[in-house]
């Protein structure tokens, strides 16, 4: 089937667009302040929605995916992305910040317990976050799981998938002097906080320009150029949150800690081909959690935007009203 008739039947899954009903900056300290915003019903289901990158930001889309009328469905633009402020900021930012920040929202909008859904990124922060909070959680739906290990960043970006994309990785590794390229992350480091915007913007549209060549199975290898000034904040914070690890304490820390979400349940939605994020994650993951339910999607890669993923995603959410109704 072309990619177009599938696009066009995926979208018989998806929700109408839903205009939020609040919106707000909430100041969380260390001199950030974050976009929030509700949308559906005010008295639903509860769910926060973690988008990727880090620093991919939220997006009128990703309401798309749960019933407006069955659903309190919470966004925001973690520390830095989006229309958060200051933009691209990677001072006290780490993921235990953007842990504290979820149940900072959580509280103020006086919620109990609620689903937390959450891609790639999301996916990891779904998971600390549960695992940090696990009366908080009352159900996760993941996508396209990372699960933070150097496994994985070593695959994306020391030459793994490179395999499979060469001419798309040359441009990725062109600009690196040979004498830095057995370290990809530490020399696109070194460029994007510079202090130079041209060079940080430049080299920032290369570093995103790798990651949405890959996004899809239909990828041709090209990208379109994003926005300097977004792809400079996707980069920079995805940099700073490799370069360091995701800020956990040792290598494997997710899977170390499922005991503490044993008893939550959760579905992954994982695409067989995913490029970016392999589908080993997800087996492992599914391996170590009981309560959850692997949904290996054929035919699609990583992108929320799969028509495959899409479809699968809906199902759950469709899945989750029908249980809480």
């Amino acid at each position: 089937m072309d990619k177009s008739a599938d696009q066009k039947r995926a979208v018989q899954y998806l929700y109408p667009p839903i205009d939020p009903f609040d919106q707000r900056m909430m100041d969380v300290g260390d001199g950030h302040q974050i976009y929030v915003e509700q949308c559906g019903n005010p008295t639903g289901i509860p769910v926060v929605v973690l988008h990727g990158g880090p620093g991919g930001g939220c997006s009128p889309a990703m309401r798309r995916y749960f019933d407006p009328r069955v659903f309190r469905v919470v966004l925001f633009d973690q520390r830095g992305c989006g229309r958060s402020r200051p933009h691209a900021a990677v001072s006290h930012n780490t993921t235990w910040h953007l842990v504290a920040d979820i149940e900072r929202i959580r509280e103020a909008l006086d919620i109990d317990r609620w689903v937390v859904f959450g891609g790639s990124w999301g996916a990891t922060l779904s998971l600390i976050y549960a695992q940090a909070h696990p009366e908080a959680a009352r159900f996760l739906v993941l996508r396209g799981v990372f699960l933070m290990t150097q496994a994985e960043l070593d695959w994306f970006y020391g030459g793994g998938a490179g395999k499979f994309w060469p001419e798309t990785w040359a441009r990725f590794v062109d600009p690196i002097p040979e004498d830095e390229r057995d370290n990809m992350i530490a020399a696109y480091h070194k460029r994007l906080f510079s202090g130079d915007l041209a060079v940080e913007t430049r080299y920032g549209r290369a570093w995103s320009a790798w990651e949405n060549a890959l996004a899809t199975i239909h990828s041709s290898g090209m990208s379109g150029e994003s926005p300097g000034d977004y792809a400079r904040a996707f980069a920079r914070l995805e940099n700073h949150y490799f370069m360091n690890a995701g800020f956990l304490d040792f290598d494997g820390q997710i899977l170390a800690h499922m005991d503490r979400i044993a008893d939550v349940p959760g579905v992954i939605v994982q695409g067989r081909y995913d490029m970016i994020c392999p589908p080993v994650s997800a087996h492992a993951l599914a391996q170590a959690w009981p309560a959850a339910e692997l949904r290996m999607v054929r035919n699609a890669g990583h992108a929320l935007s799969e028509p495959g993923i899409s479809a699968e995603l809906v199902r759950v959410t469709d899945m989750i009203a029908e249980a809480e109704a």
